[in-house]
């Protein structure tokens, strides 16, 4: 584990760059993340996304599947990729600042 500056914070991270610690998440930390994911600017559609994992982590101590996220969130999956292009749930998690899903490679 190490640290890294992220929106002039510094937070702690793992060797892929997910925040270990997910309490030293906060908005722009995920505004910082997703500009660094080759993301762009966080829109309604993000930030839906990104609540809907903090919600369900916050509750079962999980990242959610994808499949949850598209049937519990109410996210299509064909949005869940034009939010998050090259991997929405790897993606997304990193940018809620939670651990990488263990169903992602």
């Amino acid at each position: 584990m190490g640290q890294k500056e992220i929106a002039g914070k510094t937070v702690s991270v793992n060797e892929e760059g997910y925040l270990t610690i997910h309490e030293e998440w906060n908005k722009e930390i995920a505004a910082a993340i997703a500009v660094e994911e080759g993301i762009g600017e966080l829109k309604e559609g993000h930030w839906k996304v990104i609540e809907f994992l903090q919600k369900e982590f916050k509750e079962n101590g999980t990242v959610p599947s994808l499949r949850r996220v598209t049937k519990a969130g109410g996210v299509p999956t064909k949005d869940l990729y034009a939010f998050f292009p090259g991997g929405p749930l790897k993606k997304s998690s990193k940018i809620a600042g939670l651990l990488k899903p263990a169903s992602c490679v």
